[in-house]
């Protein structure tokens, strides 16, 4: 596999999906950390509220273009690139499985997308961050991680036999891939599997980052799109906020992080120069960041005041109760770290909430 610089020397990069939450605080963040980058981003501008965020890039120098990647003659009018940080895709569980986003539109997303990306890449021979999900694993293997109740959220079993892949940190890159995995997770794993593939046959590099619950101000305020940010949101507003399956318990467990501190894990795996050996890494706020709704709901009841969520015992499909992942392969062969303590990232969030008493209009279909 070839190999591309990040280094000191000017450097252009695509973002795909730029004015989503993640793209455009990923351009940001590259803007103010690299030296002499330049930036064009694509969006299609199909997710409520992400106009927004167009104006935000724009005004930061980002050069935008207005495109669908599903259609090859919208990336054909791009410039030439060296990298292609891919964080465009249809980022809900359920996808596929309603009218509103059917298995035919997510495959188009996420699969069909993902391969105008790649030929783009094969044409200017740009390297690749792909970023994916954590809901590329297993559904059973979720499901079956041996599991406690602590308080009002879920933790590892400290006496279990942990599966292969699982640590005493989270949820690994050697964990459990196979099927089911939803539809969405089907689409992402497509999109590894044919990114790896092609930087392969074609000499370009390729990192495949799949990463946890990423969440921060601005985000937008759908529970697809961030439960944190939603359940902030939602509390402060006072609207009906619910407990899903799980007993009603609230203890479904996530952990989360900011897009700039993944910022800081792309820049280092643009100026790698190792051509071969692992190329895909999970990413996540881990167990220091890890905390369930439950938790979520006390935090939002001090910061807010009391908001009493109902309860639904109803299982919903491809729920699992605890997700957290394991970062330490990003962190030894990157020197990674996070910098962003959950405790800034909630107060942001809430600070936001608080300054856009319209947002979850604004977001919302």
């Amino acid at each position: 596999m070839g190999s591309a610089s990040a280094g000191a020397q000017a450097v252009k990069i695509l973002i795909t999906g730029v004015c989503g939450f993640v793209g455009s605080n990923v351009a940001s963040c590259l803007l103010e950390s690299v030296e002499g980058v330049s930036l064009v981003g694509l969006d299609n501008l199909m997710r409520p509220g992400s106009e927004t965020n167009r104006q935000r890039i724009e005004h930061m120098g980002v050069q935008f273009m207005h495109g669908d990647l599903r259609s090859e003659s919208d990336l054909a009018q791009l410039p030439a690139c060296d990298w292609v940080i891919d964080a465009a895709a249809n980022p809900s569980v359920l996808a596929g499985l309603s009218a509103e986003s059917n298995s035919r539109s997510l495959v188009e997303h996420n699969v069909i997308g993902s391969l105008n990306v790649l030929e783009y890449c094969r044409r200017h021979r740009a390297g690749l961050l792909l970023l994916s999900s954590s809901r590329v694993h297993s559904i059973a293997a979720l499901n079956a991680i041996p599991l406690v109740a602590r308080g009002s959220a879920l933790s590892l079993d400290p006496d279990a036999h942990l599966p292969f892949g699982l640590t005493a940190q989270g949820i690994g890159s050697g964990f459990s891939t196979a099927a089911p995995v939803s539809l969405y997770g089907a689409t992402k794993l497509a999109s590894e599997t044919l990114a790896l593939e092609y930087g392969s046959a074609f000499e370009f590099p390729v990192w495949v980052t799949r990463c946890g619950v990423l969440a921060g101000a601005g985000q937008f305020g759908t529970a697809a799109q961030g439960i944190f940010a939603f359940w902030i949101n939602t509390h402060l507003r006072r609207r009906p906020l619910r407990y899903i399956g799980f007993q009603g318990s609230g203890r479904q467990t996530r952990d989360a992080f900011h897009p700039r501190d993944l910022t800081s894990l792309l820049v280092a795996q643009m100026r790698s120069t190792r051509c071969a050996g692992q190329r895909i890494y999970t990413a996540g706020g881990g167990q220091e960041r890890a905390m369930s709704l439950a938790e979520l709901q006390a935090w939002c009841d001090e910061r807010f005041g009391r908001h009493t969520p109902t309860m639904d015992t109803t299982p919903r499909p491809f729920d699992t109760p605890w997700v957290v992942m394991d970062s330490s392969e990003a962190m030894r062969d990157f020197a990674w770290h996070l910098e962003i303590p959950m405790s800034s990232l909630l107060e942001d969030i809430a600070s936001h909430a608080e300054r856009h008493p319209h947002w979850l209009e604004l977001s919302r279909a």
